[in-house]
């Protein structure tokens, strides 16, 4: 947890200002204003169906606002496709795992990697010395990022073999192979056991020294509370809650919406 980072200290990365979702006459998010600084680990958490990650889906542009707008890194982020607004730096993963099971987890990685290739298709056909190069750095930094989130052993095996919990890691490994600056993080301890979770939650540190700024859904609350900066509350749509973790545990509101009797629940 980067305690020392908070949102008057720093320029916000990302800003939500006044968002709301509709789909049809059902309000999925009704009136929605939060920020990220620059550095900072923030959770979104609440009750299933809240609307965390449909606020996830309109931030990287797979589902549109009916009001409001999402700013990322002074730009607006309404009507850009996925794909610009994660090469503008902002990269999810999902709530349910989207590796290529049939491939092996090093492929995972290189097919990530090659999102950000420069060869032209007649150099990649015929393999120029360029498109070598760059094979070579790619798988390069392929390994290396599977070293950092742990799967390095696994590197030649299917990326569908892998158990759950690793699976995940391979997201986020891919994710990060996107070079981003802001990373979301939809339920990425899902499916850990405790041990793989500890792991997770020292996964995050490094990944928070490496500048980047992380925005997590996620319904561990252990984790949440031992992660984040800040925690911001979405309740029927709405933020009912936003602020450090100790503060977020003691609000009557998010105990009575989400926690439980107190925090020995969280």
């Amino acid at each position: 947890m980067n305690a020392h980072v908070t949102a008057t200290q720093s320029d916000p990365i990302l800003t939500v200002s006044n968002l709301a979702v509709h789909f049809g006459g059902l309000v999925a998010i009704s009136d929605a204003s939060f920020s990220v600084a620059k550095g900072e680990v923030v959770s979104l958490i609440g009750p299933n169906g809240a609307g965390k990650t449909t606020a996830f889906n309109v931030i990287s542009g797979f589902l549109p606002a009916t009001h409001g707008e999402v700013i990322y890194n002074g730009r607006r982020m309404g009507g850009l496709k996925p794909h610009e607004i994660a090469d503008a730096g902002l990269v999810r993963t999902f709530q349910k795992t989207s590796v290529f099971g049939n491939n092996t987890v090093l492929d995972n990685l290189m097919i990530g990697l090659h999102r950000r290739g420069s060869g032209s298709v007649w150099e990649t056909l015929l393999l120029s010395p360029r498109i070598r190069r760059q094979e070579e750095e790619f798988r390069d930094e392929a390994l290396q990022l599977l070293e950092f989130v742990g799967l390095a052993h696994r590197s030649a095996e299917l990326a569908g073999s892998l158990a759950y919990g690793e699976q995940r890691l391979l997201e986020v490994a891919v994710a990060l192979a996107a070079d981003p600056t802001l990373l979301l993080l939809d339920e990425p301890a899902c499916g850990m056991n405790p041990t793989e979770a500890m792991a997770f939650r020292r996964l995050l540190a490094e990944i928070g020294k490496r500048d980047i700024t992380v925005l997590l859904v996620e319904h561990n609350m252990r984790m949440v509370m031992g992660v984040s900066d800040r925690v911001v509350v979405l309740n029927h749509g709405r933020i009912i809650a936003n602020g450090p973790p100790a503060e977020i545990q003691q609000n009557p509101q998010v105990i009575q919406a989400y926690l439980g009797h107190g925090p020995k629940h969280a």
